[in-house]
């Protein structure tokens, strides 16, 4: 493993914070913390990861941040959030289709993956750490993409950071409403993500904040709504109202389920594309 503890320059041109972080993360079982040059403790999942050598890592809102990156690093950016559970892993088999045009960026979101599981979660940090990533690489303004949970602190970075987003696209993600709040069960073993943060956001999608539904209205991005129709768990009515709240939003249907960007990657990425431009 190599570690850095210098003020080295980044990708996109931003300076790495002086903090004691690994440039790229091996195969390997990771242990719950490790310190940063402050003497602060971050939290790590104990859990074995997939090898890929391109994670790198920042400081974004107090926190350890782990993302990839692919593509020229003098091209337009593009940013992918993840799903609920899932990690920038889940983007692979897409975001090399984007490096033709893009520099290609997908975090791992608070709680997941190697970003640090501190024990604070909601979708507003989320959008934080999504807003301080952006700075801590001088992003000023990016395309984004999110799935899901990352296309709900899409919704959040494109309210209150208008001027940082160029163009939306949010893959099956509706509209943000209450609704019948459900107990999730804890899956066995070994989780590539904090439990505790998988509550937290929860309740926040099942009870949001009225807010985030009234300034949908002030969305400027150009907008690409993809729901994944019938077969999806997402009422797909709440994913047209999404589409018909924002302005000039488009509206695509790809029949995949709520995966749609893995069970029909090419469909995904053509539509994405012919929306792009």
């Amino acid at each position: 493993m190599t570690w850095d503890n210098s003020r080295s320059t980044m990708p996109g041109g931003a300076r790495q914070l002086s903090v004691l972080a690994p440039v790229w993360l091996p195969e390997g079982t990771h242990g719950r913390s490790r310190p940063l040059q402050t003497g602060r403790a971050v939290a790590w999942p104990q859990i074995t990861l997939p090898a890929m050598t391109s994670y790198q890592m920042i400081v974004s809102g107090g926190i350890a941040m782990a993302y990839r990156a692919w593509g020229a690093p003098a091209a337009p950016p593009m940013v992918l959030l993840h799903a609920l559970g899932e990690s920038a892993a889940d983007w692979e088999d897409v975001a090399p289709a984007f490096t033709e045009r893009w520099r290609v960026y997908a975090p791992d979101l608070r709680g997941h993956g190697r970003t640090e599981w501190p024990g604070e979660y909601s979708l507003d940090l989320m959008c934080a750490d999504v807003a301080g990533l952006l700075d801590a690489l001088a992003l000023d303004r990016v395309d984004l993409i999110g799935h899901s949970l990352g296309g709900a602190v899409a919704l959040l970075m494109a309210e209150r950071y208008p001027q940082r987003i160029g163009r939306l696209v949010l893959e099956d993600v509706m509209a943000p409403r209450p609704r019948q709040a459900a107990l999730p069960s804890k899956p066995p073993g070994d989780l590539p993500y904090d439990w505790d943060m998988v509550l937290a956001v929860r309740k926040q999608i099942d009870a949001p904040d009225p807010a985030w539904l009234r300034r949908l209205g002030r969305i400027t991005a150009p907008t690409l709504v993809i729901g994944g129709g019938p077969d999806s768990h997402i009422p797909q009515d709440r994913v047209a109202e999404l589409a018909h709240r924002i302005p000039a939003a488009r509206l695509a249907t790809i029949p995949a389920g709520h995966l749609v960007h893995r069970a029909q990657p090419d469909q995904f990425i053509q539509t994405v594309l012919s929306f792009l431009g």
